[in-house]
């Protein structure tokens, strides 16, 4: 009996072995395919997911153009405002060119004949040069190929050249005339306080006397002084406490 069911026992082992090997090939194949089918599914949602990232990221920027543009907008629309207010500016200074051009140009003949007084009056400092110039600002005047503005600024050059004179120590070789006869020599001035002048050979001085208007000759005591004057005005020697014979009139109290 016991070897009939140990045969028995043998018989159902032999006939179930070979059944439940094929199940479990086909079990395995089957998670086999559902892993693949897995991993094959993470992947199409992590290309979701990184699409729907970089459109999100495409979204945000496109928004923030669309800001830049209406803040664009917004300034373009404000200049162009602006820019009418301008034309309507810039038409009424056209309309008031005429008018400031005509009391312009009599300004500016005023101070050409200004300026030709005061280099009548004034002490000869490069009086040639100066005669010269404003000889060239009355030509200057009359000339239709240039602008009111440059001749305006000419003017205001010379006007600026004159009060250099003023307040600067010059040194310049001229021609004088003393008692009637013209002599070569070298001119030095400073600002307008003192004018005087040396002949070429260094030995004689001459000082301006404004109230005479003539050239005197200076006492030979103060040749150390002036030579010393005409150094510093030559930057050949260091600047000094200098002595110069005063070319203006006094004032009568």
């Amino acid at each position: 009996m016991n070897l009939l069911k140990t045969s028995l026992a043998i018989v159902i082992t032999a006939v179930i072995s070979p059944v439940s090997a094929s199940n479990l090939d086909s079990a395995q194949a089957i998670q086999n395919k559902t892993n693949a089918a897995s991993a094959a599914s993470q992947q199409r949602i992590n290309k979701s997911n990184d699409a729907a990232l970089s459109l999100q990221a495409e979204i945000e920027q496109l928004q923030e153009e669309v800001k830049n543009l209406e803040v664009y907008q917004a300034h373009l629309t404000a200049l162009v405002a602006n820019q009418g207010e301008e034309m309507t500016s810039v038409d009424g200074q056209i309309k008031q060119i005429k008018v400031t051009r005509q009391g312009v140009v009599p300004l500016m003949y005023q101070m050409v004949a200004g300026l030709k007084s005061i280099v009548a009056q004034d002490a000869p400092i490069k009086l040639e040069q100066r005669q010269e110039r404003i000889a060239k600002l009355e030509s200057l005047m009359t000339r239709a190929d240039v602008s009111d503005a440059e001749k305006y600024r000419r003017i205001l050059e010379a006007y600026q050249i004159e009060m250099d004179y003023g307040t600067k120590l010059g040194l310049y070789q001229g021609q004088i005339q003393v008692a009637g006869e013209a002599r070569e020599a070298d001119i030095l001035h400073l600002g307008r306080v003192a004018l005087v002048a040396r002949s070429l050979n260094g030995t004689k001085f001459w000082s301006w006397d404004k109230q005479d208007n003539a050239w005197v000759e200076v006492d030979s005591a103060m040749k150390s002084e002036l030579d010393k004057a005409y150094g510093v005005a030559a930057k050949q020697t260091a600047p000094s406490l200098i002595t110069l014979p005063v070319s203006l009139i006094a004032e009568v109290k």
